[in-house]
């Protein structure tokens, strides 16, 4: 199969006066919550398409044993790929120092670790306490700093706004393990809503404290549209000065523990709501959601979401008009 080539690279969009990154982490959180494994070649491509559409960021796999998740099973091979295009910032999980290692080893330029803000998760998810993960998160630091110190290390706290194991979480907990992860050593602290339970009354709330808490270490905001609520959680943390934010192609992936979900957050529908703003991404539209093709060539028959490549951009639509 034939790759994309540098030329297929996005032009540069005239930027407005505010700006944010979006995260992709379809390749990851996305592939790793499908029963399907998608063949190498196809994720390569897929890759390439992000790339090529304007992403600076993405997550592209799980260091965790192929027993667990065989769909991770090329993590590496993936990581080496992503490498091969310049400027793109290349993320990958790692559940324990030894993840981590091998993530480092591989090439990453970002590890992030899975901490949960509710105990019970906590235990299901990598059958630790959220005390154990933190010391867990420790010896990824410190190693880090032994070995790579231009690596980023970072923890988006899952279940940060409810959890359908435990039910709430409360703020202050979530606060304290924040504050917990950053004294560990993280680089950046974001909050997770896992199970799409939260609200944009809550999401201004906690990140306001969260900045409040760690400052320039607060981090990204990872959104869940389990009850339809993704974009609005999205712009309420937009308004309270989160400029990160987590999306899936296409919605693809999601929390097993949570019932009916449909996925994370749609890159599409989140570019454009931004775009649409005037807030640049730096994503381009129409190749955004050309990359959509690999997604489905590489998952025939796996239900993808986006309400954006549904009914198509506006009539007379210019990416960039409403900054300009």
């Amino acid at each position: 199969m034939k790759h994309c080539t540098s030329a297929m690279v996005a032009d540069p969009i005239p930027a407005p006066l505010d700006a944010v990154l979006i995260s992709e982490v379809g390749p990851r959180d996305g592939l790793q919550s499908v029963k399907a494994t998608m063949p190498t070649a196809h994720k390569l491509l897929w890759i390439d398409a992000l790339v090529a559409a304007g992403l600076r960021e993405i997550e592209v796999g799980s260091f965790v044993p192929a027993r667990l998740l065989p769909q991770m099973a090329d993590v590496a091979e993936v990581v080496r790929h992503a490498l091969t295009h310049p400027g793109v910032t290349v993320m990958a999980l790692a559940p324990n120092l030894r993840g981590a290692q091998a993530a480092i080893a591989a090439g990453v330029h970002k590890v992030t670790l899975p901490v949960s803000a509710s105990a019970a998760h906590s235990l299901a998810n990598v059958r630790k306490t959220r005390e154990a993960m933190v010391d867990e998160l420790r010896a990824v630091a410190q190693w880090r700093n032994d070995v790579a110190p231009g690596v980023l290390v970072e923890v988006g706290l899952s279940t940060a706004f409810g959890c359908t194991l435990q039910g709430q979480v409360p703020e202050d907990e979530v606060l304290w393990l924040a504050a917990q992860c950053a004294e560990a050593g993280a680089d950046e602290v974001g909050l997770s809503d896992t199970t799409g339970m939260a609200n944009p009354a809550q999401v201004r709330r906690l990140f306001t404290r969260l900045q409040a808490e760690l400052g320039t270490r607060a981090g990204a905001a990872h959104m869940h549209n389990t009850r339809g609520l993704g974009l609005a959680n999205c712009l309420a943390a937009y308004d309270v000065g989160v400029r990160t934010f987590d999306a899936s192609l296409g919605g693809l992936g999601g929390c097993p523990y949570a019932p009916g979900a449909s996925g994370n957050v749609v890159t599409e529908d989140l570019v454009f709501m931004f775009e649409a703003m005037g807030i640049a991404t730096g994503v381009h539209l129409d190749r955004l959601m050309a990359a959509r093709q690999p997604l489905q060539a590489g998952l025939p028959g796996e239900p993808i979401y986006g309400m954006t490549p549904e009914a198509g951009l506006p009539k007379g639509w210019a990416q960039g008009a409403a900054s300009r």
